[in-house]
């Protein structure tokens, strides 16, 4: 399965999943923005942060794109993973200045039709499309049993690595699903709801669920 990323591909993951990894560490490390009064960190709690952001980033973004990418293969199609450059500096730029993250590092470009010369219909545009948030949700579950596990709220405010990693995932993973599934522009939302209102609806609800719930940890 590795073998069908290219080495363009490769290079284009990593160089976005650097760069987004690095615009969610900022809002930890500078919460107020760099504009505002920055707290003094020690090294090794920044350090902390980046390699959580690392770690969680990587499984969730790269995850993401590889379920398009392969979901879409199945069904015939051609497709790879494009960072934009642009974005990823305008990532960077407001988790610095504004403490968002704006996860719209590129995208997986799909051909229009298959190798048989089929043209690519709005049910497969529409499965493609939720493949990626799903993965997203489903990854929500093995980090919530990580941030439960090795204690829970208690557990992060304790400073316990393992459990801020699985708190951590699961924010990252419901934000990454809840922002993609948004039916606006490129995001796989327009594309899903335009498929099926009904896993539309299904989708969004529980992207957006997983989101609040992970801003309010005490609940699980």
């Amino acid at each position: 399965m590795l073998e069908k990323i290219s080495r363009r591909e490769e290079a284009d993951l990593f160089v976005a999943w650097v760069a987004i990894s690095l615009a969610f560490a900022i809002i930890q490390i500078a919460p107020n923005t760099i504009l505002g009064p920055v707290e003094p960190i020690e090294p090794l709690v920044a350090l902390q942060y980046l390699v959580i952001a690392f770690v969680t980033v990587g499984i969730a973004f790269c995850l993401h794109e590889m379920a398009h990418k392969f979901t879409a293969m199945k069904f015939g199609y051609w497709a790879e993973f494009r960072k934009d450059n642009m974005m990823l500096l305008v990532a960077i730029a407001l988790a610095a200045l504004v403490s968002v993250v704006f996860a719209a590092p590129g995208a997986t470009l799909i051909s229009s039709s298959n190798r048989f010369g089929k043209t690519i219909t709005k049910e497969e545009y529409g499965i493609i499309s939720a493949a990626g948030p799903i993965v997203n949700l489903l990854l929500c579950i093995p980090f919530v049993v990580i941030f439960l596990f090795f204690g829970g709220l208690h557990a992060v405010l304790s400073g316990d690595i393992l459990a801020k990693i699985g708190l951590a995932g699961f924010q990252i993973n419901a934000m990454i699903a809840a922002f993609n599934m948004l039916p606006v522009s490129v995001l796989d939302g327009k594309k899903v709801l335009a498929w099926n209102v009904g896993i539309f609806v299904i989708l969004i609800v529980a992207a957006f669920g997983a989101l609040v719930v992970s801003f309010y940890p005490s609940i699980l």
